[in-house]
């Protein structure tokens, strides 16, 4: 760990560079005397400040068994052996880098993932997520449109991990930057013509893309993704006209739907994760599920909406692990 040492100051300073960051636990678990010879059984918790095992610092704590062997003549220590088990320290070491680097992903994937409810002249409008992984492929966004419309967007990418987190970026960064227009549908052709030219593979996003007027005038497309529920004083309405998944077929088309709200109608987008939560016995949560907790909140606020779906999510899953990410989008118009 710490290479060739030579001199008493050498090897003080070695030792003092150790502990003074006031980081390094030592457990000394077990100590067995024989005669003068003394062996010391414990552990170390420290990280890995100084790059000795020939990696990148990282801060991160790690532990690894160590064991002191003291030969000992009139009560000094006159040799002593060190043996570390350091079998998978380079292992745990790396995995703590990535750990790292996949939370300070997950605070620049919470930063694009606004959770403030937004609110507009004609609109209030609020989302969350849940990953299932550190960082996962759902996103949503809010945009607001040069023409004076909101633009609502959710999705979800196809797989797990940082390459659906980057792409889920990506998209993102696609739908900000093609604000023109009020047909999603065109947006939606040209954002696959995009994807496709960037030769991605087998990875694919479904996708929904509405536009709010002042008016009350919804247009939307769907590409793939699970219907939104329009809540209506006529009831729920699903919105399934547009189009294939992104990403995935070169001459696909997409088709606008157009819907009248009424003051007080709420779009609530969600991803697979929602509906397809399992619990302990493998149950589905399913859209019945999602559908009783929008509709007894129909009077609440967007927030209490989507804070009700989560809830009812986590209520239903209990401690069983999901494997999906859970997002939630609620728009109210009026």
């Amino acid at each position: 760990m710490f290479g060739e040492i030579r001199g008493r100051e050498a090897i003080i300073a070695s030792w003092a560079r150790l502990f003074v960051s006031k980081k390094v636990d030592v457990n000394l678990a077990t100590i067995l005397v024989d005669g003068d010879r003394v062996a010391v059984l414990g552990a170390i918790t420290s990280p890995d400040l100084h790059e000795w095992f020939g990696r990148p610092a990282v801060d991160t704590p790690i532990s690894y068994r160590i064991v002191l062997l003291f030969t000992l003549a009139d009560g000094k220590v006159v040799h002593d052996r060190r043996l570390y088990d350091s079998a998978g320290v380079v292992e745990r070491l790396e995995k703590a880098r990535v750990d790292k680097e996949l939370r300070t992903a997950a605070d620049v994937q919470r930063a694009l993932l606004s959770r403030t409810p937004r609110a507009g002249a004609f609109y209030t409008a609020v989302g969350d997520s849940i990953p299932c992984r550190a960082i996962g492929g759902d996103f949503y966004e809010f945009i607001d449109l040069p023409s004076g419309d909101l633009g609502i967007l959710i999705g979800d990418v196809a797989g797990k991990g940082p390459a659906a987190a980057l792409l889920a970026a990506m998209l993102q960064g696609m739908f900000a930057a093609d604000p023109e227009g009020r047909s999603p549908s065109a947006v939606l052709e040209r954002i696959n013509r995009r994807l496709l030219a960037r030769d991605l593979g087998a990875k694919y996003a479904t996708l929904v893309y509405a536009v709010l007027l002042a008016n009350g005038r919804l247009i939307y497309c769907n590409a793939g993704h699970n219907p939104p529920l329009l809540l209506t004083a006529r009831g729920p309405e699903r919105l399934t006209i547009g189009g294939p998944i992104l990403g995935g077929f070169a001459d696909a088309t997409f088709t606008d739907g157009c819907l009248q709200l009424d003051a007080g109608d709420t779009l609530v987008m969600f991803t697979d994760g929602v509906t397809e939560a399992r619990n302990a016995a493998g149950d589905e949560f399913g859209e019945d599920g999602l559908l009783g907790r929008v509709a007894a909140g129909r009077g609440l606020e967007p927030a209490a909406v989507v804070e009700r779906v989560l809830a009812g999510v986590r209520d239903f899953c209990a401690t069983t692990e999901q494997y999906d990410d859970v997002t939630v989008a609620v728009t109210r118009f009026g």
